[in-house]
Protein backbone atom coordinates (compact mmCIF):
# COMPACT_ATOMS: atom_id res chain seq x y z
CA UNK A 1 0.00 0.00 0.00
CA UNK A 2 1.26 3.46 -0.84
CA UNK A 3 2.24 5.76 2.06
CA UNK A 4 1.59 9.50 1.93
CA UNK A 5 3.22 11.81 4.45
CA UNK A 6 0.97 14.81 5.00
CA UNK A 7 2.25 18.36 5.18
CA UNK A 8 1.71 18.39 8.98
CA UNK A 9 3.71 15.17 9.41
CA UNK A 10 6.50 16.49 7.18
CA UNK A 11 6.60 19.68 9.25
CA UNK A 12 6.80 17.52 12.39
CA UNK A 13 9.75 15.57 10.95
CA UNK A 14 11.59 18.78 10.09
CA UNK A 15 10.99 20.15 13.61
CA UNK A 16 12.23 16.91 15.17
CA UNK A 17 15.33 16.99 12.96
CA UNK A 18 16.02 20.61 13.92
CA UNK A 19 15.63 19.89 17.63
CA UNK A 20 17.90 16.83 17.54
CA UNK A 21 20.43 18.66 15.36
CA UNK A 22 20.67 21.42 17.95
CA UNK A 23 21.25 18.91 20.76
CA UNK A 24 23.20 16.12 19.03
CA UNK A 25 24.15 17.02 15.45
CA UNK A 26 25.73 13.64 14.69
CA UNK A 27 22.57 11.78 15.68
CA UNK A 28 19.98 13.80 13.72
CA UNK A 29 20.34 12.34 10.18
CA UNK A 30 20.31 8.71 11.30
CA UNK A 31 17.39 9.20 13.65
CA UNK A 32 15.28 11.01 11.08
CA UNK A 33 16.09 8.36 8.46
CA UNK A 34 14.98 5.63 10.89
CA UNK A 35 11.82 7.54 11.82
CA UNK A 36 10.98 8.14 8.16
CA UNK A 37 11.58 4.45 7.39
CA UNK A 38 9.09 3.50 10.13
CA UNK A 39 6.55 5.79 8.46
CA UNK A 40 7.01 4.30 5.00
CA UNK A 41 6.99 0.74 6.37
CA UNK A 42 3.38 1.26 7.47
CA UNK A 43 2.36 0.42 3.91
CA UNK A 44 3.35 -3.22 4.42
CA UNK A 45 1.19 -3.97 7.48
CA UNK A 46 -1.07 -0.98 8.11
CA UNK A 47 -3.41 -2.86 10.46
CA UNK A 48 -0.54 -3.98 12.71
CA UNK A 49 -0.85 -1.02 15.07
CA UNK A 50 -3.75 -0.11 17.38
CA UNK A 51 -6.40 2.52 17.00
CA UNK A 52 -5.89 5.55 19.22
CA UNK A 53 -8.43 5.82 22.05
CA UNK A 54 -10.85 8.71 21.49
CA UNK A 55 -9.97 8.76 17.76
CA UNK A 56 -11.31 5.36 16.72
CA UNK A 57 -14.18 6.97 14.80
CA UNK A 58 -11.60 8.72 12.60
CA UNK A 59 -9.62 5.51 12.09
CA UNK A 60 -6.46 7.03 13.61
CA UNK A 61 -3.77 4.51 14.50
CA UNK A 62 -0.44 4.94 16.25
CA UNK A 63 2.97 3.38 15.84
CA UNK A 64 5.62 3.95 18.50
CA UNK A 65 9.25 4.55 17.59
CA UNK A 66 11.48 5.24 20.58
CA UNK A 67 10.05 8.40 22.20
CA UNK A 68 7.97 9.35 19.17
CA UNK A 69 4.49 8.47 18.00
CA UNK A 70 3.52 8.13 14.36
CA UNK A 71 -0.19 8.81 13.83
CA UNK A 72 -1.79 7.58 10.64
CA UNK A 73 -4.99 6.38 9.03
CA UNK A 74 -5.79 3.96 6.26
CA UNK A 75 -7.64 5.23 3.22
CA UNK A 76 -8.83 3.22 0.21
CA UNK A 77 -5.44 2.52 -1.35
CA UNK A 78 -3.04 4.45 0.81
CA UNK A 79 -1.78 5.07 4.31
CA UNK A 80 -1.77 8.72 5.37
CA UNK A 81 0.81 9.67 7.99
CA UNK A 82 -0.93 12.52 9.79
CA UNK A 83 1.49 13.57 12.54
CA UNK A 84 4.82 12.51 14.05
CA UNK A 85 5.03 13.72 17.63
CA UNK A 86 7.17 13.24 20.70
CA UNK A 87 5.33 11.06 23.19
CA UNK A 88 5.53 13.73 25.90
CA UNK A 89 3.43 16.15 23.87
CA UNK A 90 -0.31 16.53 24.35
CA UNK A 91 -1.12 14.62 21.19
CA UNK A 92 -4.85 14.42 21.92
CA UNK A 93 -5.15 18.20 21.67
CA UNK A 94 -2.97 18.35 18.56
CA UNK A 95 -4.93 15.60 16.81
CA UNK A 96 -8.22 17.24 17.79
CA UNK A 97 -7.20 20.33 15.87
CA UNK A 98 -7.09 18.26 12.68
CA UNK A 99 -10.65 16.96 13.00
Amino acid sequence: MRVVITRAAFTDLVAIADWIDAEQPDRAPGFIDALHERCTALGKFPLAYPLVPRFEAHGIRRRVFRDHLIFYRIRASRVEVLRVLHGARDYATLLSLDF
